[in-house]
């Protein structure tokens, strides 16, 4: 039997042990199991009780049993679910009898979600937002997230494909059926009044997007300067807790130290670096150079220094900020200019000023980040290629609707791998059902 048509099961619930866990079951084999461990199928769509018990006739556990028939299910297959107790006893005992049953086995990664892509429950688009939703850490992520789910980009390329494919069935119906009389003998320019339509659409998407792609990765900001700093006292700090050796010895850090935070909803990754000095340590040499290559790929430095040594060393093209500390142990008049800071990173001093300026540069780096469509690298590649397909298509017009025809094809499928959904058969269909030629 192919992978495919066997019958998977996981956990879709949080690691054992918990109070409740989530054994779902999706397949041909799902009607089966139900019966062999509950010894009935229960109602569609109701939460029913059930005794479960192994091949045997031993009982496993006391659980909720869930059963969703297909194709009104996730998967769009027969579905069961057995809400049983989270112990690491009870999901082996549950597992064992199930991995026994005739082409029953554990689901891979990410199947069942492939599977309702494959049976049409979802698009990439919204397989794409499920993944974001399950991994994001902030509210800024999850929201947008929730909008990739619920569809919105996959909507808009499933309304332009469908006006893709109608101006293509134009120019395709003047081609092929020219001297067919219901068919209007002048289709080229409404076909090109639709493709210059559906660049300006595509185009302001993808203008608006700034940077928005990046909020699923979030914003990079690396903490480096000389020895001995207050580096990593700022990057406690900022993470409200103890995630890096302080030592008053130079030279501590030895490695690259990293902590997630949320900044008024915006992901920021921290990165605490080794000292930027030169030493003869290879140990400590090796650090220097990570701490260099990290700085260099970050999206903010921030060069901590105290009143001894101010002099920034970095080779990346991102913004740098300078951060005066230790303010607390000297006078010291307060910086005016933009991107300098003065803190103490041992008592707090000018550290809301600091963190505030943080959440200002991430709204600004992220953009329109939050509100916009799209939010992978994919999924901006795949339309810029549909833009590029559509310019073609009008400037080559001229020399033959022939050449114009195949580069909305071209733009047609670029949508549809944006969706996963390519049918090169959707041209034909509008042409006979549109404008009935050959009936």
């Amino acid at each position: 039997m192919h992978p495919r048509d066997q019958t998977i099961f996981a956990l879709s619930s949080g690691r054992a042990p918990s109070a409740i866990a989530v054994v779902r079951v999706s397949g041909p084999g799902a009607s089966p199991a139900l019966t062999a461990l509950g010894g009935r199928i229960p109602p569609a769509r109701a939460a029913t009780r059930m005794l479960l018990r192994d091949a045997e006739g031993q009982p496993l556990d006391d659980a909720v049993v869930l059963w969703f028939p297909g194709p009104a299910s996730a998967t769009g297959e027969d579905v069961a679910e057995f809400h049983v107790h989270g112990g690491r006893a009870v999901l082996a005992a549950v597992f064992t009898t199930l991995a026994a049953m005739e082409n029953m086995r554990a689901a891979e990664p990410g199947e069942f979600t492939r599977r309702a892509f494959e049976n049409g429950k979802l698009d990439l688009t919204e397989a794409e937002g499920l993944d974001d939703l399950i991994h994001a850490d902030t509210d800024r992520q999850r929201r947008q997230a929730l909008r990739q789910l619920k569809g919105l980009l996959g909507d808009k390329a499933r309304d332009w494909r469908a006006r893709i494919i109608e101006a293509s069935a134009l120019i395709e119906a003047g081609i092929d059926f020219s001297d067919e009389g219901d068919v209007p003998a002048e289709l080229i320019a409404p076909a090109l009044a639709k493709i210059k339509a559906l660049l300006t659409e595509i185009e302001e998407v993808l203008a608006a997007q700034g940077q928005s792609e990046r909020l699923r990765d979030g914003l990079v900001v690396a903490i480096t300067g000389p020895p001995n700093v207050g580096k990593s006292t700022l990057m406690n700090q900022l993470a409200r807790r103890e995630v890096a050796i302080v030592s008053p010895h130079a030279g501590t850090t030895r490695d690259v130290i990293e902590v997630q935070l949320d900044l008024d909803g915006y992901p920021v990754t921290v990165i605490d670096t080794a000292g930027i000095r030169e030493t003869d340590d290879p140990v400590e040499q090796e650090g220097v150079r990570r701490a260099r290559a990290r700085a260099a790929e970050a999206d903010l430095v921030l060069w901590l220094a105290d009143g001894a040594n101010e002099e920034v060393h970095h080779d990346g093209t991102a913004p740098v900020w300078g951060i005066r500390n230790k303010i607390d142990l000297e006078s010291y008049r307060p910086m005016a200019e933009a991107g300098r800071f003065a803190i103490s990173a041992r008592s707090g001093d000018g550290l809301p000023e600091l963190i505030s300026a943080l959440v200002a540069f991430a709204h600004d780096y992220f953009g329109a980040g939050e509100g916009g469509l799209i939010s992978r690298t994919r999924q901006r590649q795949l339309l810029q290629q549909t833009v590029a397909s559509l310019h073609r298509s009008m400037n080559v017009v001229g020399a033959g609707e022939e050449l114009a025809a195949e580069e909305l094809r071209l733009a047609a499928n670029s949508l549809g791998r944006l969706l996963g959904r390519v049918d090169v058969e959707d041209i034909l269909d509008v042409i006979f059902r549109e404008f009935c030629v050959g009936k």
